[in-house]
């Protein structure tokens, strides 16, 4: 007999699912920051309570990005989506994708940078004590556990193919790395202590942070450029290329006067206009023969899911088409 309740662990952790690998990201990241911010205080050091609060914070963002992604979803599907709401966003919910995603680089930027200044603050004032054996621990922990889940979700993600889980893997790599320079930090402290080097062990883990800061606030900047380029409704080069192709072979192979091609990507959605200019004094076409060149022209552009939203239009007025 099937235990119903590992069933449903199962599909809430569904490692073929974008949410199932969010929910699962979600749930190590709380445990690494427990970790975190329990060992860097009963340690005491800053750099691993910062690598909980990071820990944190991504959480925070990841719980949001599962949200967006249950609502994206629903909507497309149209399953479990109220009236109001549907009528509300009768555009689609593709623009919270870029505007979670910017304001999630944003807040990791944030937060590594008040770290920077606390730790450069310490150096000047002299570090700060810890103790190392506890902090080795931590470390040697949450590295493997970065390491494991960064691996898992990268894999996971080559069949789903999300924006999310790429940001979300980069996140964990970050993790590991700061936990990394953590332990090598670490690892050179417990090594001086009782030496003539001892001097320095009060400035390594200020040090550290203030290395790991440098390093990882400039590495979500690409998120947030293509967030607010998806938000601005930036073109992409190629979708407009492809666009362009497909639009002037119809023309030349339909004889139209011209056409008018918009298009934008926002999120996970292609947002797709085409305006062909019909000569005024062409043959008159039934409705269904229109619709037919519609759907040629659609299987030419392709990507034919429900995250592309593809208008085509025939006028013999230009007027309406810009």
């Amino acid at each position: 007999m099937q235990n119903p309740g590992g069933a449903t662990t199962t599909r809430v952790f569904d490692l073929a699912d974008e949410r199932g690998v969010l929910r699962m990201s979600i749930g190590v990241t709380v445990l690494v920051a427990s970790l975190g911010v329990a060992f860097g205080l009963a340690s005491g050091s800053y750099s691993i309570v910062f690598d909980g609060v990071y820990s944190l914070v991504d959480a925070g963002m990841s719980g949001l990005s599962l949200v967006v992604v249950n609502l994206i979803t629903a909507f497309t599907t149209s399953k479990q989506v109220s009236r109001k709401l549907r009528e509300r966003f009768s555009m689609g919910l593709w623009h919270l994708e870029p505007m979670v995603l910017g304001l999630n680089a944003m807040l990791l930027m944030g937060v590594a940078g008040y770290a920077l200044v606390n730790a450069i603050g310490s150096l000047l004032q002299g570090g700060r004590h810890l103790e190392f054996d506890l902090a080795i621990i931590y470390a040697v922990v949450t590295l493997a556990v970065c390491a494991t889940t960064a691996i898992v979700e990268a894999r996971a993600n080559r069949r789903i193919g999300s924006a999310f889980l790429r940001l979300d893997v980069r996140g964990w790599i970050m993790s590991g790395g700061i936990t990394a320079a953590l332990l090598i930090a670490f690892l050179v402290g417990y090594a001086v202590q009782g030496t003539p080097w001892q001097w320095i062990s009060p400035y390594i883990d200020p040090a550290v942070l203030a290395v790991v800061c440098v390093i990882i606030i400039p590495l979500p900047i690409s998120t947030a450029r293509q967030a607010l380029a998806d938000i601005f409704l930036l073109t992409p080069v190629e979708l407009m290329q492809h666009v362009d192709d497909v639009a002037r072979g119809f023309v030349e192979k339909y004889g139209f006067v011209t056409y008018r091609a918009y298009a934008a990507r926002v999120g996970r959605s292609r947002e797709i206009e085409l305006y062909f200019i019909v000569p005024a004094d062409a043959p008159a076409r039934p409705i269904a023969e229109w619709d037919a060149l519609r759907d040629e022209i659609g299987a030419a552009i392709g990507n034919d899911g429900p995250h592309r939203w593809l208008t085509v239009v025939f006028t013999s007025d230009l007027a309406w088409a810009e």
